[in-house]
């Protein structure tokens, strides 16, 4: 059980920092002449519903997930941890595959920021975060509150992180290249889930 909540733990901080998440808020906002607190609120509400959609369906895994605990024997020792290391190598295998956001290539919106704001939180809210779904899965071998634990940690971890990265490129104060590390966070992902589906199969 461990190693499912260490392994939520690193893909929640991940995909915190993956800037394809809350670098269009920016620029969008710097571009339009938004304030600070305005770019952190509309970060909030887009990683909120990004947060949601990806805890909805991560919810009805882990319910399919604790189902299957009790009707096939051998899903918490061979069946989870499977599903995590071949999710892990198609991550690896598919990260090359996996479209970048330029900041120079963000078009200056025409829209007003009412309806600007609401297509950037349907936007996330349409794209959950299927990478930590299989620990969802995996989770609900061990019961709801495993389930409701992975959901609180995932939610907790990401809106925070993604305002408090937002924040920080804002003022200038983070700098980093982030053409390379989102180039690499299919490969991070991948090997997470194959080192987690690796130790789940020993020690469950």
């Amino acid at each position: 059980m461990y190693s499912i909540f260490i392994g939520s733990l690193l893909l929640s901080l991940l995909h915190a920092v993956i800037p394809n998440h809350w670098l269009p808020v920016l620029a969008i906002g710097k571009k339009d002449n938004w304030t600070l607190q305005e770019i952190t609120k509309v970060t909030f509400l887009s990683g909120l519903a990004h947060a949601l959609s990806t805890i909805v369906i991560g919810i009805i895994l882990g319910l399919l997930g604790l189902q299957l605990a009790k009707q096939i024997e051998y899903f918490t020792h061979f069946i989870a941890p499977a599903v995590l290391i071949l999710l892990g190598i198609f991550f690896i295998y598919q990260h090359h595959r996996h479209k970048h956001f330029h900041l120079h290539k963000t078009p200056r919106p025409t829209l007003p920021k009412n309806k600007i704001i609401l297509a950037l939180v349907v936007a996330m809210f349409l794209s959950p975060c299927m990478e930590i779904e299989a620990y969802f899965l995996l989770a609900g071998a061990y019961g709801l509150w495993a389930v409701i634990s992975i959901a609180a940690l995932y939610l907790t971890i990401s809106v925070s992180g993604m305002v408090l990265w937002v924040r920080l490129a804002y003022k200038g104060i983070l700098k980093l290249n982030w053409h390379t590390l989102e180039h690499k966070s299919g490969i991070i992902t991948g090997w997470t889930l194959v080192i987690t589906g690796i130790i789940s199969f020993f020690i469950s």
